[in-house]
């Protein structure tokens, strides 16, 4: 733990100095492939791709390492020697599960700025995962998370058929499809750049592709893609929307679509604009676009006039961000990034002078002719480029450039009155040292390939000037007759490419017939050229199966990076020993490491091989150079006698120049005596120009002085005013403070009264304390009675209940009863009536007999 605290603190250490001196060319020393920088950043990715390494540290680790990204050649060492991309997508696999973690978004994009425009290994480790994890996670909430995802899924479908094959073999392609159509109605133009690249790297020759870029839908592309290159806010959504149409343009029918676009004229003007800019990569991109253009042949005249036209009428006012105001022809932008410094932006220089053959190609450029603006730069190139030194250029841009001017016959009579054969003697001479330098190491052989390319081109050039200058063709032959030229000969003989060899043949024709050409050493050189490359196409054919194998090892054991570095050692020793001991290895792994070590060794064979063929070249250049030395000596012994003839004409010579010496010494006495004379007067005017000067500056010295007397006079009186304003305002201040102490001291009275009184509430308040805890003891004596009464409530209640049941009872039974007494009264008037109506026929009765029977019947009645 206390290690991974130091190196943490190392990385922060060394990022912050990477910060402090980004104006220095640190990456160079890091990427040199010296052991000790190699060592260091192996250690470094080792450590990050480590699973058990903290999120922090590998963070801090990829923020380092991405700082050198930017640059072209960290980036080739990046993938081709350290498998930076394979670390990252290591890490990207370890933590799959939780893809909303800031270490994977950081993973995430600094991969997408890794693969931009470089074409990764199919069999690094993890690539099938991660390409899996980014078809997963296109559809996530997080924005940010998406857009890394697409960008680099771009990267990794672009010109690579093993990832679109990988893709196309998955079962959910189908819903991969349809989740990129989705997006393409996203909110961010970059994500829908994106979504456009992948598609057209997958689906356009397939039905998808042509439903999607079919010519209905193709036009509205074209002028997503003008609108964000023009109006784009960043560089990145730019890039990508360029390399889109580039690869559309590759496709025939869009090609001949775009043709029949009816805004391409308003928006190549609207493009050719954005040359004015002072960022270079904006620049290159707008050319790389035009480049592209001229591709197709319908279109190449037209960008051309639009190019070298004066600029149209701005379709909206005023200027965009980062481009200046429109004001002057998109001819003059290109010259100025043709003739910018060599020691800039390599890609910028390399576009401009692409787009810049194009119109040479196009136009003829005599002084009769329009367009004679384009005169300037090719009269200024030949010299800016040829008079820099070797170190301070690309030998790349070279090659471009004087391709360029070896194409036209006019052009190269500008070159001739701007160059001189010195200039291209030196520059052969260097280019040829530089060659034989880089010859011995094995990483730079596209240097020095591309240097020998660049040698013969100087020479066709020279070649072609001799005509117009005579001179030219003494250094020319020279040149051609140095031991040195073998190489550059015999690689482009060699070579795959076709202009390479007819270059080469033509300079071998030039340089066959001359007596001191090393013709034999060229032809051995040739053989051992042709032994090489047959034998590195044989281990190219093998080692992709081996690649195959090690892949498939690598992704039996992801993790075997991680073991310490001693018994990684132990292994190998252990495997050294039973192979030779003679031990039969039964392990499937270890016999294709076997394999692999074997053909690395076949490798070393064959090197060697082609280093004993060299030996035999290096043999018979000294034999050569032993009858050249032969050859001096003869050249030598006629210099000598030519020399004794010159010395003997050297003695006449010097007699006469004693005679006229003497001569010249009486007139020279007569020169120095009138020299004296005017340097006496010279002497005497100058003094009196001294005085005179004296003079002038007493006078303005004092006429300063009492100006300077004036202002100080003036600045006293001020000063005193304020000095009486300062005394009055120091007594008001002295009588403020007097005042204030005595404030002060009452207010000291009134804090001892206070605290008193506040001591006096403390005691009151912990009485109140005091009584408040009995009051609170009573109050939970109360709530236990409360709780003994609300339980007898409850048990009353439940009693009450009951009662209430029985009221109930009662009550329906009275109404019951009520009912009946009801019944019995309706019958008991019913009776009542029949009873008088039985009195009164009594009473009819009785009215007839006696009194007695009368009184009798009415008591009965009456009962």
């Amino acid at each position: 733990q206390q290690n991974m605290i130091i190196l943490k603190g190392l990385i922060l250490f060394f990022t912050q100095f990477m910060h402090d001196v980004s104006g220095l060319k640190c990456g160079g020393v890091l990427f040199s492939g010296q052991v000790l920088p190699s060592e260091c950043l192996s250690g470094l990715m080792e450590v990050a791709g480590d699973p058990n390494t903290s999120h922090a540290l590998t963070g801090s680790i990829i923020f380092l390492l991405a700082q050198f990204v930017s640059d072209g050649e960290a980036k080739e060492a990046f993938h081709s020697s350290y498998n930076f991309t394979g670390t990252l997508a290591a890490i990207i696999h370890c933590n799959r599960t939780t893809p909303e973690e800031p270490l994977v978004l950081q993973c995430l994009n600094v991969l997408q700025r890794l693969t931009y425009n470089v074409k990764t290994l199919h069999c690094a480790s993890h690539i099938h995962e991660l390409i899996s994890f980014l078809m997963q996670h296109v559809q996530s909430c997080n924005d940010d998370i998406v857009k890394a995802c697409l960008g680099l899924m771009a990267n990794l479908c672009r010109h690579d058929i093993s990832v679109q094959s990988h893709i196309k073999s998955q079962s959910n392609v189908k819903a991969f499809y349809r989740a990129l159509i989705n997006l393409l109605g996203h909110n961010c133009l970059t994500v829908v750049v994106f979504v456009l690249s992948i598609l057209s790297s997958l689906t356009l020759n397939e039905e998808v592709g042509q439903k999607l870029f079919n010519a209905k839908n193709i036009h509205q592309t074209f002028q997503l893609i003008f609108n964000i290159t023009v109006n784009g806010d960043g560089t990145l959504t730019r890039n990508y929307a360029v390399d889109l149409l580039v690869d559309l343009l590759k496709n025939p029918k869009i090609a001949d679509n775009l043709t029949k676009y009816k805004h391409l004229s308003v928006c190549l003007s609207e493009v050719l604009g954005l040359l004015h800019t002072k960022d270079p990569d904006t620049a290159s991109k707008v050319m790389e676009l035009l480049v592209a253009l001229c591709s197709v042949p319908v279109l190449r005249k037209h960008v051309c006039e639009t190019v070298l036209r004066p600029p149209a009428a701005r379709l909206q006012p005023g200027t965009r961000k980062g481009v200046q105001a429109r004001g002057s022809e998109p001819s003059l932008a290109l010259v100025h990034w043709v003739l910018s410094p060599l020691d800039g932006p390599e890609q910028c220089y390399m576009q401009a002078l692409s787009l810049l053959a194009e119109l040479f190609e196009v136009y003829s450029f005599k002084s009769g002719s329009d367009y004679t603006i384009l005169r300037f730069p090719s009269q200024r190139v030949p010299s800016r480029l040829l008079h820099c030194p070797i170190g301070a250029q690309k030998p790349l841009r070279m090659s471009l450039t004087l391709s360029l001017l070896c194409g036209d016959d006019a052009l190269r009579m500008l070159v001739s009155q701007r160059l001189s054969p010195e200039v291209c003697v030196s520059q052969v001479e260097l280019l040829l040292s530089y060659n034989q330098d880089l010859s011995g190491v094995v990483s730079l052989c596209i240097s020095s390939k591309v240097c020998s390319q660049v040698v013969l081109k100087t020479l066709e050039l020279m070649s072609h000037l001799r005509q117009q200058m005579p001179e030219m063709e003494t250094s020319f032959y020279r040149i051609l007759q140095d031991q040195r030229m073998v190489t550059p000969l015999s690689l482009a003989l060699t070579s795959n490419c076709r202009e390479h060899v007819q270059v080469a043949l033509r300079i071998l024709v030039e340089a066959a017939p001359l007596p001191d050409f090393p013709s034999i050493i060229l032809g051995y050189s040739i053989a051992a050229n042709n032994a090489y490359c047959q034998r590195d196409g044989e281990l190219s054919i093998r080692s992709s199966s081996a690649s195959e194998d090690v892949s498939l090892v690598g992704k039996s054991f992801p993790i075997m990076h991680a073991e310490p570095p001693g018994s990684a050692y132990q292994s190998i020793d252990s495997l050294i020993e039973k192979l030779q001991s003679g031990v039969e290895v039964k392990d499937v792994h270890m016999s294709e490491i076997i394999d692999v070590y074997e053909q690395k060794l076949s490798a070393l064979a064959c090197k060697e091989s082609r280093l004993q063929d060299l030996l035999e070249a290096k043999a018979l250049a000294l034999s050569q150079a032993d009858r050249l030395i032969a050859q001096y000596r003869c050249q030598r012994a006629q210099a000598e006698a030519e020399a004794r003839k010159l010395a003997s004409l050297l003695k006449d010579t010097e007699r006469k120049k004693e005679d006229l010496q003497t001569e010249l010494n009486d007139h020279l006495l007569e020169v120095e005596r009138l020299k004296s004379d005017s340097q006496q007067l010279l002497e005497h005017n100058g003094r009196l120009q001294a005085v005179a000067d004296q003079h002038q500056e007493l006078k303005g010295t004092y006429n300063q002085l009492l100006s300077r007397y004036d202002k100080n006079e003036g600045m006293l009186k001020e000063l005193q005013a304020a000095h009486i304003s300062l005394t009055q305002q120091a007594e008001g201040l002295r009588k403020t403070n007097e005042g204030l102490k005595l404030q002060q001291e009452r207010t000291v009275a009134e804090l001892t009264e206070k605290e008193q009184q506040i001591k006096g509430l403390k005691t009151d308040v912990l009485n109140k304390e005091r009584k408040i805890t009995g009051l609170q003891n009573d109050l939970r004596r109360q709530e236990e009675q409360i709780h003994e009464m609300e339980e007898n409530v409850s048990i009353l209640r439940k009693e009450l209940n009951k009662t209430e049941q029985a009221r109930k009872d009662t009550s329906i039974k009275a109404s019951s009863l009520e009912l009946q007494k009801s019944q019995l009264e309706a019958k008991v008037e019913k009776m009542e009536e029949e009873l008088s109506k039985h009195t009164q026929m009594i009473a009819m009765i009785h009215s007839l007999s006696s009194g007695k029977l009368k009184g009798e019947i009415t008591a009965s009645l009456s009962l």
